[in-house]
């Protein structure tokens, strides 16, 4: 079986970061994604509003570094819920829980003063969490070299490369 999605767009309003009683975080927010034609009365492009949650330190970094209007790309599985109201009708509720969260937009690209995400290793599942241009926390953009334990990471720097190295 396989439930993987994988979104790129705009957030519509601030994450909303909260803790369970057990103390976790949890991080919901909503992403705009564009449909890939136009309406054909205005011409313009409809969007739909995916709900998004984030769990642990994730969430806290996209409480941190996100906020309204900031381009993401989001990769995670779809959740369907369902609960009772309070009037006793079942709602349904889908929802992206996300593993890995872009931000594809500098901070001030984005009009946001807020300094760059530096990239972490999620300490649960081994998965890293990057900044801008962040391609899996392989780069390290922002010149921090906390976790970035990556060997073939060129930090910008030039890699001196002998024949003798390549394989052809």
């Amino acid at each position: 079986m396989l439930n993987r999605v994988i979104l790129i767009g705009r957030l519509t309003r601030d994450p909303e970061l909260r803790y369970t009683p057990a103390g976790v975080a949890v991080t919901q927010f909503t992403l705009a994604v564009d449909r890939p034609f136009t309406n054909q009365q205005s011409q313009q492009r409809e969007a739909d509003f995916i709900n998004i949650v984030t769990w642990r330190q994730l969430a806290e970094q996209c409480a941190n570094y996100l906020r309204k209007g900031r381009l993401t790309a989001v990769e995670g599985r779809i959740q369907v819920r369902n609960y009772d109201n309070n009037e006793g009708k079942r709602v349904y509720v889908t929802e992206v829980i996300a593993d890995n969260v872009r931000f594809l937009e500098s901070a001030n690209s984005a009009n946001n003063q807020r300094e760059e995400a530096p990239p972490f290793q999620d300490e649960g599942g081994g998965r890293n969490y990057g900044g801008a241009g962040s391609s899996g926390g392989s780069r390290n953009s922002g010149g921090n070299a906390r976790t970035n334990s990556d060997p073939f990471s060129d930090d910008g720097k030039p890699i001196d490369i002998s024949d003798d190295d390549l394989p052809f």
